[in-house]
């Protein structure tokens, strides 16, 4: 955040560029604090991810990248830059890390039937007994971390997160060029 300007009573910041004073949002304190929130749960749910990746013998990014091919497999496997993009990394990142996984046993890696070049990847039944035998502790994990909430209000604040996170990919693509 570019440095307050104390010209009145009301919190205000100067815009370097322009040198244009502009009012904080009224909530600045909330907002704040709503990062912090988040920031903190994540680095939770990072916690997590490692503890169930200990379980089953594997890193915390393998983890992710076998949630994330139980997420989008539709049965034709989920091709690398699609598991990439779903987990915001570089696809040389997923190809290195499938190919350590299919050596464990976790995945299979094979040409897509339409382009060579395409590595589809899918869960063995290995990886489904794995995750069978961690089902009932995450069970029991997610219902105490989400108690205070029913399905609906659970789908609307999810929604709203959601919104959010899609409000903070554009306010970074724009400050990346410039705007």
């Amino acid at each position: 955040m570019a440095p307050l300007k104390n010209t009145s009573a009301a919190p205000v910041e100067t815009d370097a560029q322009s040198q244009t004073t502009i009012d904080l949002p009224k909530n600045r304190d909330a907002i704040i604090r709503f990062a912090r929130e988040i920031s903190t749960i994540n680095v939770h749910l990072e916690e997590l991810r490692y503890f169930w990746a200990k379980r089953i013998g594997i890193s915390g990014p393998q983890w992710m990248i076998l949630m994330a091919i139980s997420e989008l497999d539709r049965g034709e496997g989920v091709a690398v830059n699609a598991a990439a993009k779903r987990l915001h990394v570089d696809p040389s990142f997923v190809t290195t890390q499938s190919k350590l996984l299919e050596k464990k046993g976790f995945m299979e890696r094979k040409p897509a039937p339409n382009d060579a070049r395409v590595v589809l990847m899918s869960l063995t039944a290995k990886t489904s007994e794995q995750f069978a035998e961690l089902e009932t502790q995450q069970a029991q994990v997610f219902a105490f971390i989400f108690e205070e909430f029913d399905t609906r209000e659970l789908a609307t604040f999810t929604d709203k997160l959601s919104g959010l996170k899609d409000r903070f990919e554009k306010a970074s693509t724009r400050l990346s060029v410039g705007l």
